[in-house]
């Protein structure tokens, strides 16, 4: 490939060009390596060996661009410096690392499968593992004179948890009899037995024991039927016992969670979405598992209101890299840039086999890895247009559909948003293929779409402060029809609507709204409403007791959309005594009709008492002879005992009697 040094790197210090680094110019990288300064290789094929030679010099700064299967092995005619310039510009973004979890591993492995294809898979771990074989068959297993591990025969009807922690509960569970000759034979089966242990090896042939078993760390699954994919799995799980680190793959901020309010259930995308169970609802707030979690991102996406949120990278540090690749790429003088988002395990191994062996990526099309891209929200992708790109391409696992349904409907959203602006639709692409042909053809077959903007918003504040203000650069660059653009079911942009003749002011949904978007006004009788605030959770319209509150997804481009805007109000009640403003008029007559017919308030005086303030209401009672507290003090009576009712039996009275007496 032709490499211009000059008008490469603008971001660093110092760029130098060589034709083999990692052979006979390697003295060049020792010495380089003599220094403290921080540098980065523009290839990667040669990684492990330039990273064992840092480590011998004791250089850490050290860091790695791929510009040749990415950008410089292209069939395309157009020049591949303004790529090359852009994906070395923004590897030297800092970006934050995500925090560690620590996992230990004992290295005891339950081993499930049956007859001698699973014995002979637990002999093989047992070499490095602690091994226990729960058979699910033995029909054809023929057993050594010597046995290395336990053998129990079960089916596992649940199991949960993660690497060094699973739990599991067996059924039909029996130890094989020491005395077994011929075959296998076993003990008392029992139901219910509980096991645990730190890994989890499963070539039963059966339904996987977790919603989503590759993302599973610590539980490997196998064909029976497939000796290959049997040893692979083995080699894998030989090396999971001691001590390993983990990313946090998201963070979570329980105060601005929209999942629950006053017992009333609203918002439950991010445990919808969630493919591997990693999160559960507890009250108000969801608890996320990290160690069951495998940073697929959908949680992230989803979520309104950024409670939870992606962390490796972070949001903001994703953002401003993407902004970079598409500022570098149109300085440099590249033409309709498309952004390329694939995966490390998936889509890297499809890039480098179409620059290979094909025409390898067109020169516009510029890739960024991430560890999921299932995880793409609406905020990601309109930073990305709104920065230059104009168009988006997610290139996923066709065998993992299921993790792209958030990705699906935060493409309907965006298309929803990006069609109420006025642009052109097809903005955002996802591409599920395993097929470097096919995703090869797919790029190079993708329309040259209009520019957006240029403008980049810088991505400060939370989830909806960087979707808001990548939003507004779209929509300014657009020609709206209205003001009000119609959005899909499950937006988290939209306004509240209020019956008002059902409404009665009782301000519940105020004190249930987890976003503070329903405001009520001490001073006055009107609820008031922030619709940039409101996420569409619907604790308000569940929390209603008059069922008069109902939701509409849109998005407002108006300019008063921050400020609060009066949704219902009414004539204050005001005392009939001291004339002092207590209620609402409608919550006042809606407690009039409900005492409708109650004997306790039968007569004119006592349905006057409605009509007054909690202190004149206390006074008139007090006047007329009643105390309005003794409600407060209530007879207190001690516990009956043995010796109360037989006491009352000699003075022939009974307990209640006698205790009163007493």
């Amino acid at each position: 490939m032709a490499v211009d040094p000059a008008k490469l790197g603008a971001a660093y210090a110092e760029v130098t060009g060589h034709h083999q680094l990692c052979r006979g110019e390697m003295t060049v990288l020792e010495a380089a390596f003599s220094t403290e300064t921080p540098i980065c290789i523009a290839c990667t094929q040669e990684r492990p060996l330039f990273e064992e030679l840092a480590a011998e010099a004791g250089h850490e700064a050290l860091s790695f661009v791929n510009i040749r299967e990415m950008a410089g092995w292209s069939a395309d005619k157009a020049s591949k410096t303004p790529k090359m310039e852009a994906l070395l510009t923004a590897a030297n973004v800092p970006t934050v690392p995500a925090r560690l979890r620590a996992i230990e591993s004992d290295g005891l492995c339950l081993v499930i499968g049956a007859g001698q294809a699973a014995f002979d898979a637990a002999q093989r771990l047992n070499r490095t593992l602690s091994v226990t074989l729960l058979l699910t068959g033995a029909d054809d297993l023929v057993l050594p004179s010597e046995l290395q591990f336990p053998i129990f025969a079960g089916r596992v009807v649940s199991a949960k948890g993660s690497l060094g922690d699973f739990q599991l509960v067996v059924d039909g569970y029996a130890s094989m009899l020491p005395s077994s000759r011929a075959r296998p034979e076993f003990a008392m089966p029992r139901d219910g037995a509980k096991t645990s242990c730190s890994v989890i090896f499963d070539m039963s042939g059966e339904t996987a024991l977790f919603n989503r078993p590759h993302g599973r760390d610590g539980y490997f699954r196998a064909d029976p039927g497939n000796p290959v994919t049997i040893l692979e799995a083995v080699i894998e799980a030989s090396d999971y016992v001691g001590s390993f680190e983990k990313p946090i793959y998201v963070t979570y901020d329980a105060s601005i969670c929209a999942h629950e309010r006053s017992r009333k259930t609203g918002c439950s995308k991010c445990i919808e979405q969630c493919p591997a169970g990693a999160i559960t609802g507890e009250g108000d707030i969801v608890v996320v598992d990290p160690g069951i979690c495998g940073g697929c991102g959908n949680c992230a996406a989803h979520c309104p209101t950024g409670a939870v949120a992606y962390a490796y990278p972070a949001r903001t540090d994703q953002i401003s890299r993407v902004q970079t690749l598409a500022r570098t790429y149109l300085a440099a003088g590249g033409q309709a840039p498309v952004l390329l988002l694939h995966d490390a395990s998936h889509g890297t191994p499809l890039i480098g086999a179409m620059a290979r062996f094909g025409r390898g990526l067109p020169a516009r099309v510029i890739p960024l890895e991430m560890h999921a891209t299932s995880g793409v929200g609406h905020d990601l992708m309109a930073a990305a247009l709104a920065s230059g790109f104009r168009q988006i391409v997610v290139l996923g696992d066709p065998h993992k559909t299921e993790e792209f349904t958030a990705v699906a409907e935060e493409t309907l959203l965006m298309e929803s948003l990006l069609a109420g602006f006025g642009h052109a639709g097809g903005r955002v692409v996802t591409l599920l293929e395993a097929d470097p042909d096919q995703v090869e053809a797919a790029l190079y077959a993708l329309p040259d779409l209009p520019e957006i903007s240029r403008a980049a918003p810088t991505p400060l504040g939370g989830k909806r402060e960087v979707s808001r203000a990548a939003l507004g650069v779209l929509a300014d660059s657009g020609k709206p029809a209205s003001s009000i653009v119609p959005l899909p079911g499950s937006a988290p942009y939209g306004t509240v609507l209020v019956d008002a003749a059902a409404c009665t002011l009782c301000m519940a949904c105020v004190s249930s709204c987890p976003a503070d978007a329903l405001r009520d006004t001490p001073e006055t009788t009107q609820l008031r409403f922030v619709e940039a605030a409101c996420v569409q959770c619907g604790i308000c319209e569940a929390t209603c007791p008059e069922s008069a509150i109902t939701l509409e997804p849109r998005y407002n481009l108006s300019n008063n959309v921050m400020q609060p805007q009066t949704l219902h109000e009414d004539e204050p009640a005001c005392c009939t005594s001291c004339g002092k403003a207590f209620a609402a008029g409608g919550m006042l007559r809606a407690v009039e009709r409900r005492l409708q017919g109650n004997s306790m308030f039968d007569t004119d005086e006592r349905r006057a008492l409605i009509h007054m303030c909690e202190d004149c209401r206390l006074e008139t009672l007090s006047r007329d002879g009643a105390d309005p507290f003794a409600i407060a003090n209530p007879r207190r009576t001690r516990t009956r005992t043995t010796d109360d009712y037989l006491e009352a039996g000699r003075q022939g009275l009974t307990v209640e009697d006698f205790l009163n007496e007493d």
